[in-house]
């Protein structure tokens, strides 16, 4: 059961997203709060309360204290809530920088709300209880595309940004690798070189050539350095075991 915080300065939006939550049977408790410095506060004292928040639902616009800055400073925290945002905007490209388990449009539905709460669910649940259905949104042209996390065969670093490699084509989304790898933790992947997280469902073959380990995924051969070679081993034989 979960329990979570909503956020919104429009309070009949606020209202009306926190009775829909209430109404969801996943869901234990509701608390609300009208702007991000309330939010920041309560979330302070649950946490010097001990009691659980598992995810705070956060509309993008506010006075004062906006939604992406409180997310950073939520981002902080030393077990951090999972986020999703409630947005009149498109932030899907925002929200998932800031590794959040969904975004919502406004006005929100009741099943696209229920969509949410069932990713937040699969979020704090122990790792392979719910299958893989994460996407990423990026950017081409203009157009928000969603790619699904479990086609993406490899993530390369490029400077300041990702290229995620599918089988059908390459795309660029603004994170570093290291982000990309803490939020696809449990998820298969595996680190396999300073500039390469690899998909461990797409590999298949482990080999040494000319002395050293490389994968092949797909058509690629990508290598693996010595300081990530164990690890990458025995993520494969994890993945594979019957």
């Amino acid at each position: 059961m979960l329990r979570v915080l909503a956020v919104d300065d429009e309070v009949p939006a606020l209202s009306e997203l926190a009775f829909l939550l209430r109404q969801d049977a996943r869901v234990e408790h509701v608390s609300t709060a009208t702007d991000g410095g309330a939010a920041l506060h309560d979330m302070v004292q649950m946490i010097a309360d001990g009691e659980r928040l598992d995810g705070v639902f956060l509309d993008v616009r506010m006075p004062g204290l906006d939604g992406l800055d409180l997310a950073r400073l939520i981002g902080g925290f030393p077990a951090p809530p999972r986020l999703v945002f409630v947005s009149a905007h498109d932030c899907a490209v925002q929200a998932f920088e800031l590794e959040a388990v969904d975004y919502l449009l406004k006005p929100v539905r009741p099943e696209r709300l229920a969509e949410a709460v069932r990713r937040l669910s699969a979020a704090v649940a122990p790792p392979g209880a719910e299958e893989d259905l994460e996407t990423i949104p990026v950017e081409l042209g203009g157009r928000t595309k969603f790619v699904a996390r479990q086609d993406v065969c490899y993530a390369e670093a490029h400077g300041d940004y990702v290229r995620l490699h599918t089988a059908e084509a390459v795309y660029l989304v603004r994170m570093s690798l290291a982000a990309l790898e803490r939020r696809w933790a449990g998820a298969g992947f595996v680190r396999a070189h300073r500039s390469t997280l690899v998909n461990a469902r797409h590999v298949s073959e482990l080999r040494f050539d000319a002395g050293r380990v490389v994968l092949q995924v797909g058509g690629e051969t990508l290598p693996v350095s010595r300081r990530h070679t164990r690890q990458v081993r025995e993520q494969l034989v994890r993945q594979f075991r019957p």
